[in-house]
C-alpha cells in the first residue's frame, strides 16, 4: 500500500509541473508567433539592454566556453581597454541555464537566448506547480494551471522577457517557498541552504526580492520561534555559500560610475487597475496581470465561511483521486499544526498578505527595501513577480481542498471586477484586455469537470498569448531595437580577426555601433563598454581624454582619435565599414619618467598631451582655420548637430548628462583659410577646435617606443601582464589599461598614471609583473569556506538529533 501511495505521489509530482511547463512554453511561443517576432517572424526581439548588453555578454560567455576569449573569468581584455569581468559574470551570466548558449552556433546566439528565456519561464511554472502540491495537497491539474499562471504573469511576459537574468528570480521564489516548507517541517538541512545558494548565485538581485517574499510567506503561517531561527540559519548559510560571487559583485557596484539618482513616484490608481488586466503595457507602472482566475480565487477567501468538511469545500468529482496526502505538510495544515477548524482567521491571513505586498509596491520606504535601498534606473516595479507568486499561493489555498462555493466565487469575482472598473480612467487599458479580463471572471463559474479544465486552460493561454503579442509590438514602438546577427557582421568579425595582433597591438571594432558592446560580439580589444558596473575610473579617464557616452556615463563609446589610439596600443580599427591600420601606436607597456602622473584639466586635447608626454596639438589661426596638413578636431560634448570641413559631415549627439558627444575629427585641413561649419552652440565656450600635427605625434611615439619593453618581452595572461625590462630601465612602468580596483604590481597595489595601471621600476629590476584580482574575491572565498564548515556542522547536528529521537526532523 505504501509503495502504491508513493507511485501515485510521483505521478502527481511529475504531471503538474509538466502541465505548467507545457502551457507556459506554448503560450509564449504562440504570442510571439502572432506578433511575428523573431524567431517566428521578421520583427526584432532584441530591444533595449537585451541587444545592447545581454546578448554581447552571452557572446563573451560563448567565447569563454569555447576557449576563444581574450581574458578569463576575472579579467576582460576585450572591453573598456581591460576591465574586471567577475562582477559582470555574477550580474548577467551565472544562471545555471546560461552555459546552454555554448550548444548553439555563435551566429545563432539570439535564438539560443530566446530558447533559454522560454525554458526559464517553463521552469518557473514547473517549480511553482511542484511547490503548490508540496505545500498543500490538491488536484494535480489545479496545481499545473496555477503554476502556469505564475510562469505567465505580466511581469514575466512584459518586463523580464527582455531581461533574461531576472527570470532566475521567477524560478527562485517558488524554490525558496519550498525551502520554507522544509524549514517548517524540520527537513532537508543540507538541501535547503544549497537551494538558497543556487538562487543567490544565479541572480542575486531578484533572489534578494524572492527571499523577502518567501520570508513573508513563511511568516503568514505564524510559525514558532524555532522555525524562524531555523529559517534564518538556512538562508544565511546559503548566502554565505554564494559569497565568493556576491562580495565581488557588491564591491563592483561600489566602484561603478554612479548612475542617475531617481525619486520613486507611485503609479496612479487607474493605471494600477488597468495593469491587472491582460494586454496592457507601461514602462513605469507595475505589470500586475496574473491569469484573472487567480485573483478571483485569492479574493474568494475573504467570503469563505464554511468549516472544514462542510459542503462548501466540494471536491472536483472525476478528477480528485483518493491519494493519501495526510502528513504531507505545507504552508497551511502542516503536520501537527494547531490550525482551528474555523478557517476564517487563516483565510484572512492570505488576502492580508496579498494586500500588504501590493501596498508595499506603492510606498516609498518599502519600495526602497524591495530594491536593495536604491530606486533603479528603469522600471521601478521589479519586485512585482513576488506579488504574482503570493497571489498564486493564496489561490491554491482557496482550491486545494476543493472548489469554493458559488457565494465565495461571486464575492471574489465581484471584488476583482470592481478593481477592474477602476481602469476606465486609464489610457493603458485596451479593448482586448477588457474582453479577456471578463472571460477570466466568467470561466471560474464553469462547474462540469473536464469542460472546466479545458476552459480554464484555454482562457489562460489566450490571455498570456495576447499579452505576449501586445508586449512585443509595444516594446518595438517604445524602445530602441537592435538588428540580429547578419552575414555582414560575420564578414566584419572575420576582418577584425585577420587584423588581430593581440597583445602586440589592439584591434578596435570602432564606430558607428550596432550595439554598445561590439568588442564582445565582433571581436578585438576596444574601448567601448556598457555595463551596470562600468568602473568609475574608466569613465572619468576616458571622459578626460574626449570619449563620448550614453546612459549617463555607463555606456562608453570607442574614441576614434590618433593620439588615444597611440596611447592604448590600437594598431587597427574599424572605420567607415572597413578594418584599417591606424597610425603609429605605442606597445601595451611603456616606461615614463619617475614622479607623479598627469593631473587632468578641462581640455581633452591638453589631457591627451599630458598622458603622451609631448605637445602634438596646436590652436587654429586667428581666422579659425587650422594649418594645412594638420587634422582638425572638434570638442563640443553638450552639442547636437552636424559639423563639416569640406564635403565630409560629422554628426554630434550631446545632451549632458545623458549623452556626451565625443571628440571628433573633421578631416585634414587641405584648403588654406577654410573654416569648419559648426552646429549651433559649438562656437565659443560650447566647443573647442584643435589641430593635430601628425609629425609631432610620430616623433613622440618613437621616443616612447625606444624605452619601452620589446613587444616580445611582454607576456599577457588571463589575469595580468609580465614585462621584461630593457637593461638600465628606470622610471614608471605604465600599462595602457584603466587602473581599476584590484590591480597589483610585484605584490603591491598598483599606482595610477593618468588613470592607467602603473608601477615604479625598482633599481636593478629585470621584470615587472602586474596581476588582477577582483576586489572581494579573497574575502568572499573566506566567507564561503566558513559557511561550508558551518553547514557541515549544521547537517551533522541535524543527523544526531534525528538519530537520538528516532524520527524525522531537526530541532522539533
Amino acid at each position: 500500500m505504501k509503495i502504491c501511495t508513493k507511485v501515485a505521489r510521483m505521478r502527481v509530482t511529475v504531471r503538474a509541473p509538466g502541465l505548467a511547463a507545457l502551457l507556459t512554453a506554448l503560450s509564449v511561443c504562440a504570442g510571439d508567433a502572432v506578433a511575428r517576432t523573431s524567431p517566428f517572424g521578421p520583427h526584432r526581439r532584441s530591444v533595449n539592454d537585451l541587444g545592447n548588453q545581454f546578448l554581447p555578454f552571452h557572446a563573451r560567455l560563448w567565447d569563454l566556453l569555447h576557449g576563444r576569449a581574450d581574458g578569463g573569468l576575472l579579467l576582460n581584455w576585450q572591453s573598456g581597454w581591460g576591465t574586471s569581468f567577475l562582477p559582470d559574470l555574477g550580474t548577467y551570466l551565472t544562471s545555471p541555464f546560461a552555459p546552454l548558449v555554448g550548444l548553439f552556433p555563435r551566429a545563432d546566439l539570439a535564438y539560443a537566448l530566446y530558447g533559454i528565456t522560454v525554458l526559464k519561464m517553463a521552469a518557473a511554472a514547473a517549480a511553482m506547480a511542484f511547490t503548490l502540491l508540496r505545500s498543500r495537497p490538491g488536484v494535480w491539474w489545479g496545481a499545473g494551471l496555477l503554476g502556469a499562471a505564475y510562469g505567465l504573469c505580466g511581469w514575466a511576459l512584459l518586463e523580464a522577457v527582455y531581461n533574461p537574468m531576472w527570470m532566475d528570480g521567477l524560478i527562485a521564489f517558488p524554490l525558496l517557498c519550498l525551502v520554507g516548507v522544509w524549514v517548517r517541517e524540520g527537513r532537508r538541512p543540507l538541501l535547503g541552504p544549497l537551494v538558497v545558494a543556487v538562487c543567490w548565485f544565479a541572480n542575486f538581485y531578484t533572489a534578494y526580492m524572492a527571499t523577502l517574499g518567501a520570508a513573508l510567506v513563511l511568516l503568514v503561517t505564524l510559525p514558532p520561534w524555532r522555525v524562524l531561527v531555523r529559517g534564518s540559519v538556512t538562508v544565511l548559510l546559503g548566502i554565505g555559500l554564494a559569497a565568493p560571487l556576491l562580495v565581488p559583485v557588491y564591491l563592483g557596484t561600489r566602484h561603478a560610475y554612479p548612475g542617475v539618482m531617481r525619486d520613486f513616484t507611485a503609479a496612479g490608481g487607474p493605471d494600477l487597475a488597468a495593469r491587472l488586466m491582460p494586454v496592457t503595457y507601461g514602462f513605469s507602472t507595475p505589470a500586475l496581470f496574473v491569469f484573472t482566475a487567480v485573483p478571483v480565487l485569492a479574493a474568494s477567501l475573504l467570503f469563505r465561511r464554511e468549516r472544514r468538511g462542510s459542503r462548501g469545500f466540494r471536491d472536483f468529482r472525476g478528477f480528485r483521486r483518493s491519494l493519501d496526502f495526510r502528513g504531507f505538510g505545507g504552508f497551511g495544515g502542516f503536520r501537527g499544526s494547531k490550525e482551528p477548524r474555523d478557517l476564517r482567521r487563516a483565510d484572512w491571513r492570505w488576502p492580508g498578505l496579498v494586500a500588504g505586498v501590493a501596498l508595499s509596491l506603492q510606498w516609498g520606504p518599502t519600495h526602497l527595501v524591495w530594491h536593495v535601498f536604491a530606486t533603479p534606473n528603469g522600471s521601478p516595479y521589479r519586485q512585482t513577480f513576488v506579488l504574482a507568486g503570493v497571489l498564486v499561493l493564496a489561490a491554491w489555498r482557496a482550491v486545494a481542498d476543493g472548489l469554493p462555493d458559488r457565494r465565495s466565487l461571486l464575492g471574489g469575482a465581484g471584488l476583482v471586477g470592481v478593481l477592474g472598473l477602476g481602469a476606465l480612467g486609464s489610457g493603458q487599458a485596451t479593448v482586448w484586455g477588457g474582453a479577456l479580463f471578463a472571460a477570466g471572471l466568467a470561466v471560474v463559474f464553469v462547474r462540469p469537470g473536464r469542460l472546466a479544465v479545458l476552459l480554464l486552460a484555454g482562457v489562460l493561454v489566450a490571455q498570456a498569448a495576447a499579452t505576449t503579442a501586445y508586449g512585443d509590438r509595444e516594446r518595438l514602438r517604445r524602445l530602441d531595437d537592435y538588428p540580429a546577427w547578419s552575414a555582414a557582421d560575420g564578414r566584419l568579425a572575420e576582418a577584425l580577426a585577420d587584423a588581430d595582433g593581440w597583445p602586440a597591438h589592439r584591434t578596435d571594432s570602432g564606430r558607428p555601433h550596432t550595439t554598445a558592446n561590439e568588442p564582445m560580439t565582433l571581436g578585438g580589444q576596444g574601448g567601448a563598454y556598457y555595463s551596470s558596473l562600468t568602473p568609475d575610473v574608466l569613465t572619468r579617464t576616458m571622459a578626460a581624454l574626449g570619449a563620448g557616452w550614453t546612459s549617463r556615463g555607463r555606456n562608453l563609446q570607442s574614441l576614434d582619435n590618433p593620439v588615444t589610439d597611440a596611447l592604448f596600443a590600437v594598431g587597427a580599427r574599424r572605420r567607415d565599414g572597413a578594418v584599417v591600420a591606424t597610425g603609429p601606436a605605442l606597445p601595451l607597456v611603456t616606461v615614463r619618467p619617475a614622479g607623479p602622473g598627469p593631473v587632468y584639466g578641462p581640455s581633452p586635447f591638453r589631457n591627451q598631451e599630458l598622458l603622451l608626454g609631448a605637445r602634438v596639438y596646436e590652436p587654429p589661426a586667428a581666422s579659425g582655420a587650422c594649418r594645412v596638413g594638420t587634422e582638425v578636431f572638434l570638442w563640443a560634448p553638450d552639442v547636437t548637430g552636424p559639423a563639416r570641413l569640406g564635403p565630409r559631415v560629422v554628426r554630434l549627439r550631446g545632451e549632458l548628462p545623458k549623452w556626451r558627444a565625443a571628440l571628433v575629427s573633421l578631416g585634414i585641413q587641405r584648403v588654406p583659410g577654410l573654416r569648419p561649419e559648426l552646429p549651433p552652440g559649438a562656437e565659443g565656450e560650447g566647443g573647442t577646435l584643435a589641430c593635430l600635427d601628425h609629425a609631432r605625434l610620430r616623433a613622440a611615439v618613437a621616443a616612447l617606443r625606444a624605452t619601452a619593453p620589446a613587444v616580445d618581452a611582454v607576456r599577457v595572461t588571463s589575469t595580468g601582464v609580465r614585462a621584461t625590462l630593457r637593461p638600465g630601465t628606470t622610471g614608471m612602468l605604465v600599462l595602457s589599461s584603466p587602473r581599476i580596483a584590484g590591480w597589483t604590481c610585484d605584490g603591491r597595489p598598483a599606482s595610477s598614471y593618468g588613470g592607467l595601471v602603473a608601477a615604479p621600476v625598482r633599481p636593478g629590476a629585470r621584470e615587472v609583473t602586474c596581476a588582477f584580482r577582483p576586489p572581494g574575491l579573497r574575502a568572499g572565498l573566506g566567507i564561503g569556506g566558513v559557511a561550508l564548515v558551518l553547514l557541515a556542522g549544521w547537517v551533522g547536528l541535524a543527523a544526531r538529533r534525528r538519530s537520538g529521537r528516532g524520527r524525522g526532523g531537526y530541532g522539533e
